[in-house]
């Protein structure tokens, strides 16, 4: 007589062997498949008991940042900080007579695009040993419409964490391209903001901390399935946005003169230099931009990230552990070639990425436009032992690409001989 497995419903007689008890039966297949998940989570289980956390403390955080980001000092302090701070929040006993119990502060990182906020975050994840996840803000909606809801970003730190939720609990949340949940305007209208101040009333509950059912599998394809809980008072978010056009809201605050920008004060004026605004961002900026009081309030650390500098974008090409240059050297080192940068070369890219205002995403764009000839020939080249990129073969490739760039250093040699003429 033919028997099923009680698991996978295969018959006897296409199985080795079928394991019979009183109340079911068992194939060898689902026997071995059994032992397997078995063992996986017994090793998980030792993985997470014996794991001692890894306290770090804020010059330890921020010397790891220096080898992978240049400038931004006070931006990778107040992270440093933040993540000293939540390990010791999860170190902290919950038994301690005094009942003190210590909050997270959450931050928010203000700056132009291409200045390092989300690569801050990356360059952090890779140090931290607690779950972490970047999340974009731009795809989430008020809930019951075309977009993600909110929960979605605590179902992404759940994958993060391999749906292990008391490690969920414990984890980091990036949450990029903020300001674009901004408030519309003002004035009412007929409309919902459901991507604006929708989204920022549903983030509310998140960042302050409380019981979250998130969807393990994302709510609106799997509406069927089983939510879990997961407490958010102990994840520590930190948001990121270019904001921009909030340095005319700066200025306007601490007094703009037609000379200038100056902090007004009892004594004298102290100037303040147009591009070292985001210096001087603060909670009433925020405000004045478009984000509610209440997720202002749930934001306490503010930090401008200061624009990005030629002598900044020359630094980014060559000093970083995994600077553009050493990625392109390591490359060609692959297949037998020493691969070479002159010094002019890096100044003109340097250069170049500042006039188009990119910001250091800039610098790769100019660089695969510059190297990609190269690239290409290279490694089909017989006895090729080396190859230098000087300036001349730098303007020759991004003349090739981009119109007009290899006229810009003839006018530049005109205006500088109109203005010999002149001064004689």
């Amino acid at each position: 007589m033919k028997t099923c497995c009680s698991f996978c419903k295969k018959s006897s007689d296409i199985v080795g062997v079928m394991v019979t008890g009183p109340d079911g039966r068992i194939c060898d297949e689902c026997v071995a498949q059994a032992l397997q998940i078995i063992q996986i989570q017994r090793e998980h289980n030792i993985i997470n008991e014996t794991k001692p956390v890894n306290l770090l403390t804020p010059a330890e955080t921020k010397a790891y940042l220096d080898e992978y980001v240049i400038g931004q000092e006070e931006a990778k302090k107040a992270l440093s900080i933040a993540v000293y701070s939540h390990y010791k929040r999860l170190m902290q006993p919950t038994n301690e007579a005094d009942d003190v119990v210590i909050e997270k502060s959450n931050i928010l990182l203000v700056g132009e695009t291409g200045t390092g906020k989300t690569y801050l975050a990356r360059t952090l994840a890779q140090l931290l040993e607690v779950p972490f996840c970047i999340v974009d803000a731009t795809i989430l909606t008020e809930a019951g419409y075309v977009g993600e809801d909110v929960e979605s970003i605590i179902t992404r730190l759940l994958h993060a964490a391999n749906y292990d939720v008391a490690a969920a609990e414990r984890g980091i949340v990036y949450i990029d391209e903020v300001d674009k949940i901004a408030r519309k305007g003002d004035n009412p209208s007929i409309t919902r903001d459901v991507s604006g101040e929708g989204v920022q009333q549903s983030l509310l509950k998140l960042l302050e901390g409380s019981i979250v059912n998130a969807p393990p599998q994302g709510g609106r394809k799997h509406p069927d399935q089983k939510l879990t809980a997961v407490n958010t008072e102990n994840i520590l978010f930190i948001c990121g946005g270019a904001f921009d056009g909030i340095a005319r809201i700066v200025g306007n605050r601490i007094n703009f003169k037609s000379i200038g920008f100056y902090a007004a004060g009892k004594s004298k004026s102290i100037k303040v230099e147009e591009k070292d605004l985001l210096k001087y961002v603060s909670s009433a900026d925020i405000k004045a931009y478009g984000l509610i009081p209440e997720l202002v309030g749930r934001l306490p650390i503010i930090r401008g990230l200061e624009p990005l500098t030629q002598t900044n974008m020359r630094r980014i090409l060559t000093e970083p552990k995994n600077a553009l240059v050493k990625q392109y050297v390591k490359l060609f080192e692959m297949d037998g070639i020493a691969l070479t940068f002159t010094e002019e070369t890096l100044d003109f890219i340097a250069e170049q990425a500042i006039s188009l205002k990119l910001g250091a995403r800039g610098l790769r764009s100019i660089c695969e436009s510059i190297m990609s000839e190269a690239m290409y020939t290279a490694p089909s080249s017989k006895n090729k032992e080396k190859l230098v990129i000087d300036k001349a073969y730098a303007l020759a490739q991004l003349s090739r690409v981009r119109i007009g760039l290899a006229n810009q250093e003839k006018e530049a040699k005109t205006d500088d001989a109109i203005k010999a003429l002149s001064n004689s």
